[in-house]
């Protein structure tokens, strides 16, 4: 590696420490992420005493694991649209483009800091969940190495994948786009039910796409292992989580620079005064 792109990558990491800390301190960020997960933790709290077909535990406690799937997967794709989004148009993108080495530094920086963001709200769920929920298994090793693996894979997958749309949509306004289907798909991935209560075909969807198997890894590492007796099959099926998620990075992270490099040569001024034109007239 040389010094260049060494120099590129410690730019990107201090950005991406910084973006992070301004996050973590804006109360606008913390409210965006606080007020959804807030509703959806006092939903499952109604849940507790909802069972399912005789589960150990009750239907909120099952669904809480599933919630910090869903947000890695959702927090990660909508974090990083978002951000290309809105850094396309505010012009940021295009300075880091005049710059040696800027995009490299760009891209490093925000794919860090929205994984260091998710890191910590996830720490946040974690903290809440388990005094809040009775069931929630997390005190052997087995258990953090399985939550920790899934919680770097389902990073991994996710970001990509963000970036991959993120760069295929060039104004904030068309954000509804990709949060739509995506509120779709957390439907029909057995996130607030169990996906076997669905039908079959529905049941072949929900396990295309990444949402279904980080809630499934998740329940994996926090539920009693009776649990698996909901889940299809009977079982865990670890490995085959573990596959799916690594299909889904792996084409992810070899279309996202492709797609990105295209996406940064087609910046110009032109293009950012366009934007911003446009989204002055929506306002």
């Amino acid at each position: 590696m040389s010094t260049n792109t060494l120099h590129e990558y410690r730019t990107g990491w201090k950005r991406a420490l910084i973006e992070t800390k301004i996050s973590l301190t804006s109360p606008g960020d913390m409210m965006g992420f606080v007020m959804p997960t807030g509703i959806a933790i006092v939903v499952l709290l109604f849940m507790q005493r909802a069972d399912f077909e005789g589960a150990p535990v009750s239907l909120g406690s099952m669904n809480m694991p599933s919630l910090i799937g869903m947000n890695v997967v959702f927090g990660g794709i909508t974090a990083m649209v978002g951000s290309l989004a809105m850094d396309r148009t505010n012009g940021t993108l295009l300075r880091a483009k005049s710059m040696p080495g800027g995009m490299t530094g760009y891209l490093v920086g925000n794919l860090v800091s929205t994984a260091m963001f998710i890191s910590v709200t996830v720490v946040v769920l974690l903290a809440v969940g388990l005094p809040l929920f009775d069931g929630l298994e997390f005190g052997t090793p087995d258990r953090w190495l399985i939550f920790v693996a899934v919680l770097l894979m389902g990073i991994v997958a996710a970001l990509p994948i963000g970036a991959v749309i993120g760069a295929l949509l060039d104004n904030p306004r068309n954000m509804g786009l990709v949060m739509f289907p995506i509120m779709g798909l957390i439907a029909i991935s057995g996130i607030f039910y169990p996906i076997t209560a669905l039908p079959g075909w529905l049941q072949g969807v929900g396990q295309v796409f990444p949402i279904y198997w980080m809630g499934l890894g998740m329940r994996h590492a926090l539920l009693p292992d009776a649990m698996a007796a909901v889940e299809i099959g009977g079982q865990w099926r670890t490995v085959t989580m573990f596959a799916v998620l690594a299909v889904w990075a792996v084409a992810s992270m070899a279309l996202a620079p492709r797609l990105l490099r295209r996406m940064s040569r087609r910046e110009s001024g032109s293009a950012v005064a366009a934007r911003r034109a446009d989204m002055q007239r929506d306002w």
